[in-house]
């Protein structure tokens, strides 16, 4: 069953509940329901995390929590799958999110080069930003969406199957 599997990799919430960062939630955090693992708090849970994961800012597991917690789903998980974008993962992510933001707006892949100057970064903000955000935001929606509907079939596969078994035996 899913649940097993995902709570095994799942860490303890009085553990995450200690997290200095997500003390701004305040009390929020003692919910039961975000801590449940179900198939709607983790397919909620997935969509969250996945699509944080291609929000191109440095607090995304503060707003995965967030957003799990107005969602009122499965807390860890959601904070956990942000690390889908982890800094080996990131270039490649976001790079392809670039590119899926051009074709979109039909615009030629422009060169990228990188130096560190407050300059550079205001002009690259000018001329790859908006297919970059553009496909940041579509990745993330499809990917959620994904997350989502694929752990919902999932799940309800492994309740179907477990069933079938039971009934043959």
């Amino acid at each position: 069953m899913p649940r097993k599997f995902i709570k095994r990799f799942m860490p303890d919430h009085e553990v995450i509940k200690r997290q200095k960062a997500l003390k701004v939630f305040g009390n929020v955090l003692y919910n039961p329901n975000l801590w449940c693992l179900n198939r709607r708090s983790a397919a909620g849970a997935f969509a969250v995390g996945l699509f944080m994961a291609f929000v191109p800012l440095p607090s995304q597991m503060i707003m995965s929590a967030g957003l799990a917690i107005l969602c009122g789903v499965n807390l860890p998980l959601s904070v956990a799958l942000v690390w889908v974008s982890n800094p080996i993962t990131m270039p490649v992510l976001f790079y392809f999110a670039y590119k899926v933001g051009a074709w979109v707006m039909h615009i030629p892949p422009q060169p990228f080069h990188f130096e560190l100057s407050w300059d550079f970064i205001l002009h690259q903000m000018s001329t790859i930003g908006p297919p970059f955000l553009l496909g940041c935001m579509i990745c993330g929606v499809t990917s959620a969406m994904a997350g989502y509907f694929g752990i919902k079939g999932l799940w309800r596969y492994s309740v179907v199957r477990s069933w079938q078994k039971r009934r043959s035996r």
